[in-house]
């Protein structure tokens, strides 16, 4: 057991998610690669600002990879096992290093961890319940999927509206507006804190350009997005973030940049598409598009 060390350990757990995911057959019992890139350049760099050092631990086995604790939030803990090396052992070590690392100190002294398992996985779940954790009552996040062997479900086209690639760094602004009004639809337009967030994310290693689709309304405004993620050595397509503008909402624009992101990812070599969802908003829309198929990951917490 270490602590992440330098910019070569990003590198190297890449390589294993890639072939943990590969081993568990693409489930996402643990992170995928481009939900560790995209924690690594845009959740941590534009919002948390974790020291990696502080909050990442590796297990090793002659040199090689074997399990990964990280974070996403504050307060949280994620355990990517590599499954052979899965068992209650490393899950409890683990889980004393999130304890001691991870967790947030609340108001009242006490100290509160959120650990993330798979729904099936009642053999880690009896774990955490002999350690004090229960069912928190966030929800689940459904980990959607479905097989490029699935037609790809046609879009009605919108009146008006054009579905293309996002374009050069001038149009950066319009997609970080459109991603604020999107994700902070609540929230007064004061607190928006410009645009320069984006270019973090299109640091991340597979990202392109050509995969990060947008919707056009009539008069030239972003009305909706789409961006792909595809990695070439698993031949998964991973659609994160998707959305669409309050204003332009009800018109099938979701359909529409998802379907286009299906039919690029496929010409790609893409074989399995990926997406999270939380919100019955968005089950319906994934749903409809062919991804039936999930897994569920459940929050426990613990407060002490």
């Amino acid at each position: 057991m270490r602590s992440f060390q330098a910019e070569e350990d990003y590198w190297r757990i890449r390589q294993f998610l890639r072939q943990v995911s590969l081993l568990n057959d693409r489930h996402d019992f643990s992170w995928s690669l481009l939900r560790w890139d995209y924690w690594r350049w845009h959740v941590n760099e534009n919002i948390f600002h974790f020291n990696l050092q502080d909050v990442i631990t590796l297990w090793e086995e002659n040199g090689q990879i074997v399990a990964v604790l990280n974070p996403d939030g504050s307060g949280e803990a994620f355990f990517q096992i590599h499954p052979a090396f899965k068992n209650d052992g490393i899950l409890s070590e683990m889980l004393n290093v999130a304890e001691q690392k991870l967790p947030n100190l609340k108001e009242n002294g006490k100290k509160e961890l959120i650990v993330w398992v798979n729904a099936a996985d009642d053999s880690t779940k009896q774990l955490f319940t002999q350690r004090g954790y229960s069912r928190s009552k966030f929800l689940a996040e459904h980990m959607r999927r479905r097989f490029f062997t699935q037609p790809i479900p046609d879009s009605v086209s919108q009146s008006g509206y054009a579905v293309r690639a996002l374009g050069d760094e001038s149009e950066l602004p319009a997609r970080s507006w459109l991603s604020w009004k999107v994700f902070h639809s609540d929230e007064p337009d004061e607190k928006y804190q410009g645009w320069e967030w984006y270019r973090n994310v299109q640091c991340v290693p597979i990202y392109r350009r050509d995969l990060d689709i947008v919707a056009v309304a009539p008069d030239g405004d972003l009305a909706a997005f789409c961006t792909v993620w595809f990695d070439d050595i698993t031949r998964t397509a991973v659609f994160e973030p998707v959305g669409t503008h309050p204003n332009h909402q009800k018109r099938g624009l979701g359909k529409m940049v998802v379907s286009e992101g299906l039919r690029r990812a496929h010409k790609l070599g893409a074989t399995l598409a990926t997406v999270s969802s939380y919100s019955p908003a968005a089950y319906a829309l994934y749903d409809s598009m062919g991804f039936k198929e999930f897994d569920l990951l459940e929050p426990w917490v613990k407060e002490w």
